[in-house]
């Protein structure tokens, strides 16, 4: 599901996650501005911070994944004023789907060597 080069997008506000396909979608295009068919990734949120959904475009058709915790809340950072949106990496949404508080921790840097 997870292609580290993919965009991943998180929603700064709690949105109603009864919400489906084409209102997430419509989300996507006027409060982030990006085209949701564009094989980003972008989460949303419940108030309570114990549901999330993923809406992206796989090959021919939108997904829509939906994770409910039953015990805890998903750790959020601190939001900028202002903003509807914030990019996080592949490294920061495998830690948010576990639980863990990823925006604590360093993300390790890719080394790039030209001989063994």
């Amino acid at each position: 599901m997870l292609i580290p080069a993919t965009k991943v997008f998180l929603n700064t506000a709690a949105t109603d996650l009864r919400k489906s396909y084409q209102t997430l979608s419509a989300l996507v295009q006027e409060r982030f501005e990006e085209n949701p068919l564009s094989g980003s990734m972008f989460i949303f949120y419940n108030r309570s911070h114990d549901r999330l959904k993923i809406l992206y475009w796989h090959l021919n058709g939108l997904c829509l994944w939906q994770k409910r915790l039953e015990k805890g809340r998903f750790p959020f950072p601190l939001f900028p004023k202002g903003e509807h949106k914030i990019a996080i990496s592949s490294y920061q949404l495998q830690g948010l789907l576990q639980g863990l508080d990823c925006w604590r921790v360093k993300e390790v840097s890719a080394l790039n060597y030209q001989y063994v």
